[in-house]
């Protein structure tokens, strides 16, 4: 992979844009605490302090081309070490917004095309998500102490509603269980929608606000719709 200071010849500066965004990068002192602190960075030579010195030189073209804002996990880790207090996630997640939506990586893409139009980046239809979560509970019914439990899906006016990772329902439904043993032991009212149930807000990830928006007032929706109280958002 070429990396992003390749992509600019840096004799040509003088086409750069110079402009500050508003995230504090300019006062990057290069100490290269976000770098050690990093959990990705080194991968295709991603290192968080080259990208914040490239976007405080102006070079946010080359930095929206690269892939190393999609290497990055937006997990903040840089920033809580910064001594700079730059925000290094939220210019991250700006640089993502600039990305064409066509030329953002194919499974992000294809996810939050999914979550849109069928409400889980699964495309998961209602009726399997429910056998789904029926099979998990009739596993966690099986074992001792209990034995009345069973999964409350769209129980109006519970005290909890939970979403669902969408990797929950597809390779670790056995997670699902952990917490729904704790409900049961204590007697905690809770329930699962049955549409709209995803807990993956791939519009966030995506740096698509309007996508974010979509999804999270969805959820809101399921809450009013079910006279539910508490949100319960595991992602």
């Amino acid at each position: 992979m070429t990396e992003p200071a390749d992509i600019i010849d840096l004799n040509q500066l003088d086409h750069a844009k110079f402009q500050s965004w508003g995230y504090s990068q300019d006062f990057c002192v290069t100490c290269g605490l976000c770098s050690s602190s990093c959990p990705a960075s080194g991968i295709d030579g991603f290192d968080p302090r080259k990208l914040i010195r490239m976007l405080s030189l102006g070079l946010e073209d080359a930095v929206i081309a690269s892939r190393w804002p999609w290497i990055c996990t937006m997990c903040g880790k840089c920033e809580n070490v910064c001594p700079m207090e730059i925000d290094i996630a939220d210019a991250v997640r700006q640089v993502r917004s600039l990305r064409e939506r066509d030329k953002v990586p194919g499974i992000v893409h294809k996810g939050l095309e999914a979550a849109l139009e069928t409400g889980n980046n699964l495309r998961l239809p209602k009726d399997d998500f429910i056998f789904i979560l029926e099979d998990v509970g009739e596993e966690i019914a099986e074992e001792p102490g209990y034995e009345d439990f069973n999964v409350p899906i769209d129980k109006k006016g519970a005290n909890i509603l939970t979403t669902i990772h969408n990797k929950l329902v597809n390779t670790h439904t056995e997670d699902l269980k952990h917490w729904w043993r704790i409900f049961h032991v204590a007697k905690e009212d809770w329930t699962v929608p049955s549409v709209n149930w995803e807990g993956t807000n791939w519009g966030y990830f995506t740096g698509d606000d309007e996508a974010m928006k979509i999804m999270s007032s969805r959820i809101v929706e399921q809450m009013e719709q079910l006279e539910v109280k508490t949100l319960l958002w595991p992602e």
